[in-house]
């Protein structure tokens, strides 16, 4: 991923956007895709592992075991004007923040699937674990049967935050403003995250970025 030095993201910010936005693109050598909810260990190892499950019947998994992957999270975006800039000339742009993790896919057994399992329904939903209606042990068990679970032990993290860190103070006021004004939700979202970055960075300055 292209990343000039004032887009790139500490450690703590790109594990962060991957907890805030954990729905990813997995992508293996041969360009095949696909689209699944994962869960970020941030202990288990230098820069964590992700843990996530496929559906059986999705053919996809065959040909991962013991390879290399990608994972691609999408954070907030948003177009840019160059009107909310205090500065002239200007061109117009699209803000974003983005997070690529790789590293080698292995397989999980079927107690291990189920903890996995288990991570993801706790992180989104936690009271669903103890509803034994919905989500009782023999159902539960009948998922895993249909599923197949994975971690990838993350070797290389890249976080890049296309937020305007570089330009002048009143320059991010303007895009702020702008953002916050907008009708588009993403707009807002992405104003909020940048305020929150901007903040976040001014206390983390000086942390190592992988």
């Amino acid at each position: 991923m292209y990343r000039p030095r004032d887009t790139r993201m500490p450690l703590a910010q790109a594990q962060a956007l991957i907890d805030a936005h954990g729905f990813a693109m997995l992508v293996d050598g041969s360009l095949r895709a696909s689209h699944l909810p994962l869960v970020l260990e941030r202990g288990e190892g230098a820069l964590g592992t992700l843990y996530g499950h496929f559906a059986r019947a999705n053919p996809h998994w065959r040909e991962l075991e013991g390879r290399r992957v990608l994972a691609v999270f999408q954070g907030p975006h948003a177009y840019v004007s160059p009107r909310w800039y205090a500065a002239r000339p200007a061109v117009p742009t699209w803000n974003y923040a983005a997070v690529h993790a790789g590293g080698t896919l292995e397989r999980l057994d079927d107690a291990a699937t189920q903890a996995a399992f288990d991570t993801l329904v706790a992180k989104y939903e936690p009271d669903l674990l103890g509803d034994a209606e919905i989500l009782s042990d023999a159902y539960r068990r009948r998922l895993v049967e249909g599923t197949i679970g994975f971690r990838i032990r993350l070797d290389d993290l890249q976080g890049k935050a296309k937020l305007g860190l570089g330009r002048s103070r009143e320059d991010q006021a303007g895009v702020l403003a702008g953002l916050g004004d907008s009708a588009d939700p993403l707009a807002r979202q992405l104003g909020a995250y940048t305020e929150r970055y901007l903040e976040d960075t001014l206390e983390t300055e000086g942390e190592d970025v992988p």
